[in-house]
């Protein structure tokens, strides 16, 4: 899975988001110099994010952004699909569609496995377990495996 700096960066700024949960609204300034995003980047960013339904702004000078729903609601899984759609895709086709001829028809089968495997991780982290610092069990299982740290 390749993740694209506009997604990373969303979830960045989302995650800064949830930390200021229940404060005043966050100056979009105030997120790119915490994460280091690019402003103007972060701006169009944030109006994707706004358009999912998963961020506030608010005007003026008491204005800025917020998350739309509690940060415990919201995944990491919902805010990737906010800016890239789903969470895997072959060819721009969703898995389950797919089709292939002869020997690689089990093909489908390991995509739908693959989609499967990212579900299990980014639908089961929310924006307040990172923010918290404390990932959920399985999740924290996961990266304890020294395999999962080999680059290959």
């Amino acid at each position: 899975m390749r993740v694209s700096a506009k997604t990373d960066y969303a979830l960045r700024a989302t995650v800064e988001l949830a930390a200021a949960e229940g404060d005043a609204p966050v100056k979009g300034e105030r997120l790119a110099t915490s994460q280091g995003i690019p402003l103007r980047f972060l701006e169009n960013i944030l109006l994707q994010l706004r358009h999912a339904g998963l961020v506030e702004s608010r005007r003026g000078a008491e204005g800025g952004y917020k998350l739309a729903r509690p940060a415990a609601e919201v995944t990491l899984a919902d805010v990737i699909r906010a800016i890239d759609g789903p969470l895997a895709g072959v060819s721009g086709a969703r898995p389950e569609t797919l089709s292939f001829p002869g020997r690689a028809e089990p093909m489908r089968d390991v995509w739908v496995a693959v989609r499967a495997a990212l579900r299990s991780v980014l639908e089961h982290v929310t924006l307040a377990d990172v923010a918290a610092g404390e990932l959920p069990e399985e999740i924290r299982g996961l990266v304890e495996d020294r395999d999962a740290w080999l680059s290959r």
